[in-house]
């Protein structure tokens, strides 16, 4: 009875010429669309924000895999997208870098993870199976996974402080810099980088890089020494 009423009535099921729902592509959209939510929530929830505990990356990551999906799939719903068009789109989304505000190197690096992803995820077609495509995510959730391994395993912990010695930044005078910056902190520092300098109040921002975990939290962020 229904597809009779169905193959009398199509306009039943459609709106201004679109159809209400297409079952198929309806299902195939939820699949893909929830699959590639839980690598990228994998990913973000379980390889990243462990580490970096940024919330505000955690939330922007999960909301730009969301729309560059949804966009690339709707795209290729419409239209038949060349290799070169699929770039094109990988370049442009990776470009839209939150231009207001500088992104540290890791960040960046998830940021584009997040938008691979996600591309890839959109631009299943006919000649790609689910089986490669699975191995495609797993085999980036693995390289990201080893990839935080080592760097934890490497890990030196940094903090900003600005310092009023701006005599000693000179580059003959660095290893007198790092002695008098361990004399002050009590931290076993590694390696240090000048930044910005202020003349009018005779101090200077460093980035200081240390070895002991344990004494991070002694210091806040932008801390004044001396």
């Amino acid at each position: 009875m229904g597809n009779l009423i169905i193959n009398l009535f199509p306009e039943l099921l459609q709106i201004f010429g679109i159809d209400f729902i297409n079952v198929s592509n309806f299902f195939e959209l939820l699949v893909r669309f929830s699959f590639n939510s839980i690598v990228v929530l994998i990913l973000v929830r379980f390889l990243y924000y462990p580490v970096s505990r940024r919330k505000e990356y955690f939330f922007s990551y999960i909301l730009i895999s969301s729309i560059v999906f949804l966009v690339t799939y709707s795209l290729i719903s419409v239209a038949d997208l060349s290799t070169g068009v699929a770039l094109g789109l990988f370049a442009l989304f990776g470009i839209l870098r939150f231009r207001t505000s500088q992104i540290p190197v890791k960040e960046m690096t998830y940021l584009f993870l997040v938008i691979g992803i996600s591309v890839i995820n959109a631009m299943l077609n006919g000649q790609t199976s689910y089986m490669e495509l699975l191995f495609i995510n797993m085999i980036i959730l693995l390289i990201a996974w080893l990839a935080e391994l080592f760097w934890q395993k490497n890990k030196l912990n940094s903090k900003f402080i600005n310092y009023e010695k701006i005599d000693l930044i000179r580059p003959e005078k660095r290893d007198e810099l790092i002695a008098d910056l361990q004399k002050r902190t009590g931290l076993k520092i590694t390696d240090v980088e000048i930044g910005r300098i202020n003349f009018m109040r005779d101090t200077v921002r460093i980035r200081i890089y240390f070895s002991n975990e344990e004494s991070q939290n002694h210091f806040d962020n932008g801390r004044s020494i001396g």
